[in-house]
């Protein structure tokens, strides 16, 4: 069994010390194996203004992470807007292990409603890490509209799923809220995984958000979340017995659809 600490935070606007403040205090005195920040968790959203961009050759957010991590003796999740040495700037969701252990997945579904296409560059593979006995697929936000993206077993062999948990930061807007509600439980009961999923509460430039971060089981239920409309943490526990278990008693996963996802 593994605790799960989903933390929902108010980001203020390219404020990137208040907003690893805000994130340390939230996380105090809460006791979890894998802590799951919002999207852009250290700026609040971004899509043209460069000042409110991490670089990464200073990476204050994921040197922030890697700490946090190694006192924690947990996984930090979350996502960062990031100027690449490059110069191309990216929509980073970052997973860190404690041991410093880094995996990264780089949003592929750029929000173009938002205009993060003309300023963020697509990512091209996905993200998938293991964890304590359970496999973790990182999406972003606009991802979760995209169920060819996040489907199981995208090679084909539909009796050895390759992932356990969907993992998802997000800043996804109040108007928008019950397409959230339903995408998250869709993807958990077509996939047969957990879904994790943190949203932000808050204000932004142009955007209102009322959170919804929740943990959801295998057959679409609700675990654990934190209140609409308020700064603070849920935990919950997810369980490969449980998993495995559903799995087992509805073995759906075996009649699905081959199919080959198109990475670069």
């Amino acid at each position: 069994m593994m605790k799960i600490c989903l933390i929902q935070s108010n980001p203020l606007f390219g404020e990137i010390s208040a907003n690893l403040r805000s994130a340390d205090a939230l996380m105090r005195d809460v006791r979890s194996d894998v802590y799951v920040l919002p999207e852009m968790f250290t700026t609040g959203f971004v899509s043209t203004a460069d000042a409110a961009v991490e670089s990464e050759e200073e990476g204050r957010g994921l040197e922030w992470m890697k700490y946090k991590a190694a006192e924690l003796d947990a996984a930090v999740a979350g996502s960062i807007a990031l100027r690449l040495d490059d110069g191309r700037c990216v929509n980073r969701m970052y997973f860190v292990k404690p041991d410093g252990e880094v995996t990264f997945y780089d949003k592929r579904h750029l929000f173009s409603y938002g205009g993060e296409d003309l300023r963020i560059s697509a990512g091209e593979q996905r993200g998938i890490v293991s964890f304590r006995g359970m496999r973790f697929l990182l999406a972003i936000c606009y991802d979760l509209r995209f169920p060819v993206w996040l489907r199981q077993s995208a090679d084909g062999c539909g009796a050895s799923p390759e992932y356990d948990v969907i993992l998802v930061s997000a800043n996804w807007p109040i108007p928008r809220r019950f397409a959230w509600d339903t995408l998250l439980r869709a993807r958990a009961i077509e996939n047969q995984c957990y879904v994790i999923a943190v949203n932000r509460t808050g204000r932004d430039l142009s955007c209102e958000y009322d959170g919804g971060s929740v943990l959801i089981d295998p057959l679409g239920a609700g675990l654990a979340g934190v209140a609409d409309g308020v700064e603070g943490t849920a935990v919950g526990v997810i369980s490969e017995e449980e998993l495995a278990a559903v799995r087992e008693r509805f073995p759906f996963l075996r009649d699905a659809d081959s199919f080959k996802l198109n990475q670069k």
